[in-house]
């Protein structure tokens, strides 16, 4: 895995490692870096639907992609060479998801040498509109 994470920081190609995250696959999580930011992206699949009367996504994969995007983000933006454990993860849900490509960044809030704080932004139109937004608490483990 350090490999992997040092082989994306260093290149930017997100897709060796993302393909050993099945659940990226299953939600269909792409990443690229653009300069200094890593913009994730979801796309809108059918078994990631929560209600398809309007549709809409389903609010746990929006809360799975966003802690995901979180946990990805700390691990190449600090080339963490284990996954960091979640302590708590809180997200506000501020408008309905569409099935529609969402998209996510991230901001290291505060990293010290046992915890990391993560902020994540989700939106799909537009940026300045988010649907939701959450924080991450990490544990950092020993190296």
């Amino acid at each position: 895995m350090a490999q992997l994470v040092s082989e994306t920081q260093r290149s930017g190609h997100w897709e060796t490692l993302l393909e050993q995250i099945p659940y990226a696959g299953f939600i269909g999580l792409t990443a690229q870096t653009l300069g200094d930011e890593i913009l994730f992206c979801m796309e809108p699949l059918e078994s990631n639907t929560g209600n398809p009367l309007l549709p809409a996504l389903h609010g746990g994969v929006i809360a799975g992609f966003m802690e995901t995007a979180a946990t990805l983000n700390l691990m190449v933006s600090l080339n963490v060479d284990q996954v960091p454990k979640v302590i708590d993860f809180t997200i506000d849900y501020l408008r309905s998801g569409k099935m529609k490509p969402t998209y996510a960044t991230c901001i290291l809030s505060r990293q010290g040498q046992r915890i990391a704080n993560v902020q994540v932004n989700a939106w799909q139109k537009d940026r300045e509109t988010p649907i939701a937004t959450a924080r991450v608490n990490f544990l950092m483990h020993d190296k």
